[in-house]
């Protein structure tokens, strides 16, 4: 398998060439293009559980069983997902930009991001509509129809939303924005630039720089109700969004000039960042227990938890991409099969999970259960819709840059030759 092969999938192209140059540099790749697959899968775990929240849920449609793992599985993925996807997104930005240059990173992002935009929004926003009216009405009256009323109008949701897509509006802007600003970058001084890599590498790379890190995301998150930023689906999004989002793709633009000793110290320090995380995570959890639980009052409140909350997010992050390049390096049929699928089941699989939660309701099933049929048969939906209907089509062309041979539904997919 070459490394064009394994690595064309969904957001992420390279070239052939320099991945049979440097086998080192294919096995990074080749973590980091498996590690987004398995954080766009879990987009399925997190739509899911949120349909059973204790906590009141952002979305009309709810299931009249709830469980609070799903509340700790939304707060636990939410706090590192979309975080790691920005960072690898800013990080092969920059490697498409030194390999094909400003107007060829420019045209692979619009045709692999802005593209699928344009042609799937429309109807992802009808089916979700559709679904979301079945789900509500039998929650309000018992049986199924449609009725527009039954939803409750929320001043803050905007008239027209990007739904779960909202990554890829903002990656696509955020290519464009990196296309106009490179040519000034290119132009600054040599010592400007040497100064801010150094500075960057000290950063991203201590303990300090971590909380540092942490500092502006706590402050924006401390303007939010619950102290976390969450994307409003927007066409133009809050500002808000624009800076949280942003640091995560700046970082990754960054990190990829300095990956040789970064992307080595997290991979060496993985367990040491996942454990940091940890703590974090739970200081963050015992803010809000104490606040709701005990009712003790904690001056500032939304910013110390946003503090830790986003200090959790920079480690887990910096841990998950070293804890792949660790073990998850090489590549293996079933994770190439899962992340050559991940781009087309992030986009359907919203739907998806609408629709069979709408199944589920009412039914006397406690949530856990619940939570994993609609896993199983969201999944179920998405790799048999990718494996006959994308996987040798031009659709595969569209999302994955190449189309796969069809192997039948049984055993794995065919390996394709050296």
């Amino acid at each position: 398998m070459t490394g064009r092969e394994a690595l064309q999938s969904g957001l992420i192209t390279t070239s052939t060439k320099a991945m049979t140059q440097h086998p080192s540099s294919f096995d990074r790749l080749c973590a980091l293009d498996n590690l987004r697959g398995v954080m766009m899968w879990l987009g399925v775990v997190l739509h899911v559980a949120v349909i059973y929240m204790v906590a009141p849920s952002p979305l009309p449609w709810h299931d009249n069983q709830s469980s609070e793992l799903a509340d700790l599985l939304v707060v636990l993925i939410h706090s590192f997902r979309m975080p790691v996807f920005f960072i690898l997104a800013g990080f092969f930005v920059t490697m498409l930009v030194q390999r094909r240059g400003v107007n060829g990173m420019l045209k692979n992002r619009l045709m692999r991001l802005g593209l699928p935009f344009a042609l799937l929004w429309p109807v992802l926003y009808a089916a979700c509509g559709v679904l979301a009216l079945l789900f509500v009405h039998r929650m309000v009256r018992g049986a199924w129809g449609l009725d527009p009323s039954l939803i409750p109008p929320r001043d803050d949701a905007p008239k027209w939303n990007t739904l779960h897509l909202w990554f890829l509006w903002m990656l696509m802007w955020f290519s464009v924005f990196t296309a106009a600003l490179t040519p000034l970058a290119q132009v600054a001084p040599s010592a400007l630039r040497a100064w801010l890599s150094a500075a960057f590498d000290r950063l991203a790379g201590s303990a300090w720089g971590v909380a540092l890190m942490a500092l502006p995301l706590a402050v924006l998150g401390a303007s939010y109700k619950d102290g976390i930023v969450t994307a409003s689906g927007a066409f133009i999004p809050p500002l808000a969004e624009w800076l949280h989002n942003g640091l995560f793709y700046l970082f990754g633009l960054a990190l990829y000039g300095q990956r040789e000793r970064l992307l080595a110290l997290y991979q060496r320090r993985w367990s040491a960042y996942a454990c940091a995380g940890l703590l974090c995570f739970v200081a963050a959890l015992t803010l809000v227990s104490l606040k709701r639980d005990h009712g003790v009052t904690i001056p500032n409140f939304t910013f110390w938890f946003a503090l830790a909350y986003n200090a959790c997010t920079w480690l887990w992050s910096f841990a998950l991409i070293g804890l792949f390049l660790r073990y998850v390096s090489r590549p293996h049929w079933v994770l190439s099969y899962l992340a050559q699928s991940s781009y087309w089941v992030y986009l359907i699989h919203m739907p998806a999970t609408i629709g069979f939660g709408a199944l589920l309701y009412g039914s006397a099933l406690p949530a856990v259960a619940k939570i994993t049929l609609n896993i199983i048969a969201t999944t179920a939906v998405a790799l048999l819709s990718y494996h006959l209907l994308v996987r040798s089509t031009p659709v595969s062309n569209l999302l994955n840059g190449r189309r796969y041979p069809f192997a039948g539904l049984g055993g794995p997919p065919r390996a394709v030759p050296r």
